[in-house]
């Protein structure tokens, strides 16, 4: 699975195939790569420029870390997003930590040049990213930037318009290691990577992550399932009539729902909430927690019912009994988890269709506000039929039922 350093291209042209931002960025770039610094290289950075979700798949691999590359856990330095800068001092407790605005970093040429110059001056001895969906313009260039004598990447996935790119930065680096073909799942590929380093096969772990013990931001009362009902991706939502119609199950068996979003498209269903479910027992939450404060909602939750988005692999993550809507774009590579890595309390709700695989690029809908067919398809009772023996209906119920 080890492989040296190569260029996506044979032909010395192949540079032209970089894109207008790279030639863009390139002057700055350039300046930081060859910034001096004199210090003796050490410790270890590990690039982690992706979404919540990659973060909760990737957390258990980096306790490997220090041992396959011989160092002390003070020493590694995680560079994360913004997006999950929020969690890193309960998430990674133990580490360094450095968190870049990912959007700023690929769109604004000074606060990257700012970014990359703090990476350079460290004088890291290794630099690392195991990333397979990753952007080489972000993930691949901080590596580079770093300069250090020792750089590891992954075999990314690539297309047409990344193969120059991605091979620029390949060729730099000094070690490649190929986790698996498409579609092989992220935590199998985290579990590869760092058992080619540390020379030895390290199994695969279930996700989880440490979080403090605080109590939830809702009132004292019966038990509560939280219903994640968003998605950055309109495809990707279950239809909210159908998270009602969970609610209102949910509602009859004696538990309180508490819904949980904070895009504009969640924020809209409000009213919607209010007019049709107007009754005790219903939690709105929408709009109203960050992302700190949903960790504890779900972590004390009964269950918790979500899209396939971030905040369901970080309910698996804490432990909460976990039902997970999907689609089939990239089917595999990110839910279901395979079986060795999947908690029993994790269950995975998806209609299977011939066009799996599709990488979210759906013709099988009107426009691009439509939830994709794989997901709307899913039906209500199969997907009550895994939440229903996570949520035993309240003594006080069982007689009417």
């Amino acid at each position: 699975m080890n492989s040296t350093p190569e260029s996506a291209q044979t032909s010395p042209l192949w540079l032209l195939g970089m894109r207008r931002r790279w030639w863009m960025f390139r002057p700055l770039d350039l300046l930081v790569r060859l910034w001096p610094v004199f210090k003796k290289p050490q410790g270890l950075l590990v690039v982690r420029m992706d979404g919540i979700g990659d973060m909760v798949l990737f957390r258990r691999t980096l306790d490997h870390y220090a041992e396959a590359f011989g160092i002390e856990p003070g020493a590694v330095t995680v560079l994360g997003c913004t997006s999950w800068g929020s969690l890193v001092g309960e998430v990674f407790a133990g580490y360094r930590l450095k968190v870049i605005d990912e959007h700023a970093f690929e769109r604004q040429p000074l606060y990257r040049f700012r970014e990359a110059l703090w990476v350079r001056r460290q004088g890291f001895q290794v630099a690392v990213s195991d990333i397979f969906f990753r952007k080489a313009l972000t993930a691949d260039s901080l590596v580079w930037f770093a300069a250090a004598p020792v750089s590891v990447l992954s075999r990314p996935y690539v297309s047409d318009a990344t193969r120059a790119e991605f091979g620029y930065y390949m060729q730099k680096a000094t070690r490649l290691i190929d986790t698996g073909p498409y579609p092989t799942h992220e935590i199998l590929r985290h579990f590869r990577f760092i058992s080619e380093i540390a020379g030895k096969t390290i199994a695969p772990e279930p996700p989880q992550i440490a979080w403090r013990d605080r109590a939830p931001p809702v009132a004292e009362g019966p038990p509560y399932v939280v219903l994640n009902f968003g998605s950055n991706e309109p495809g990707r939502r279950w239809p909210f009539d159908s998270f009602l119609a969970i609610a209102r199950r949910l509602l009859e068996r004696g538990y309180r729902v508490a819904f949980t979003g904070g895009s504009a498209a969640e924020k809209a269903q409000v009213g919607r909430l209010r007019r049709e479910l107007n009754r005790p027992g219903v939690i709105n939450l929408i709009g109203r927690t960050k992302l700190p404060d949903l960790l504890d909602l779900m972590k004390h939750a009964a269950a918790v019912l979500s899209n396939d988005t971030g905040p369901a692999h970080l309910a698996i993550a804490l432990g909460a009994p976990t039902v997970v809507i999907l689609g089939g774009g990239h089917f595999g590579s990110f839910v279901p988890y395979p079986p060795e890595a999947t908690p029993p309390a994790a269950h995975f709700v998806y209609h299977e269709m011939p066009c799996y695989h599709c990488f979210w690029r759906c013709d099988k809908r009107p426009t691009k506000e439509h939830v994709f067919p794989c997901v709307a398809e899913i039906a209500i009772d199969d997907v009550w039929r895994e939440l229903e023996s996570m949520v035993p209906a309240r003594p006080q119920h069982r007689a009417a039922e």
